[in-house]
């Protein structure tokens, strides 16, 4: 299976509530770095809402989504943090919590009921989120006069990659190319500048 060249995020932190039979659910969205920081803001979340019976959790890490974590924290088995995983995994997310802290009506709402709700939740959060996708890139490095570094920003903005300059004596211009173009960019730096670059290539990273 090939590696992901791209991922969807979330641009930041989004709640949103739902109440079902006086049962309140309050939906917590937040983009994480890690499982210690997905586990920060979990103990945060109980620390702000510490008389809330239960805060069902599921979080997704990597660019393949490939760490997945759920808790039903007390709820019947499959009926909470399973269907809030689901969200995030539908919507194609990855390095994002969900957190979902019920304060309890007196009601009992069936284990078909839980899912729909603990679902419904996460949801209304995705609705009011903003995503971003993040894409790998290549930085490759160039230290080149001010007319050539003009010319190599032209060519990397007709190519659709991004740059970014550093201005001196002589400009050092980083174009960010796609790994799957990285041959391509490198032959189109060597064409522009008629040869004379010497480009350093540093590791793949990822941008917004």
């Amino acid at each position: 299976m090939a590696s992901p060249t791209s991922y969807r995020t979330l641009t930041g932190a989004v709640e949103a509530e739902i109440e079902i039979k006086r049962s309140r659910f309050l939906g917590l969205l937040a983009p994480v770095p890690d499982e210690e920081g997905a586990r920060e803001v979990i103990a945060q979340r109980r620390a702000d809402h510490p008389r809330a019976r239960h805060h069902c959790t599921a979080f997704v890490l990597d660019p393949d989504s490939r760490t997945r974590r759920f808790s039903d924290d007390g709820e019947p088995a499959g009926t909470a943090g399973a269907p809030i995983l689901d969200v995030l995994v539908g919507h194609e997310l990855t390095y994002v919590l969900a957190v979902v802290t019920r304060y309890f009506g007196g009601t009992l709402l069936g284990a078909g009921g839980l899912v729909r709700a603990y679902g419904d939740a996460a949801s209304q959060a995705v609705a009011t989120a903003r995503i971003v996708t993040h894409s790998q890139h290549v930085p490759v490095t160039v230290t080149v006069d001010y007319a050539l570094a003009a010319a190599i920003d032209r060519m990397a903005r007709a190519a659709g990659w991004t740059t970014e300059s550093e201005y001196g004596a002589e400009v050092v211009v980083t174009v960010r190319i796609p790994p799957a173009e990285l041959d391509a960019g490198l032959h189109s730096l060597a064409d522009v500048s008629a040869g004379s670059v010497d480009p350093a290539i540093g590791a793949p990273a990822w941008s917004a």
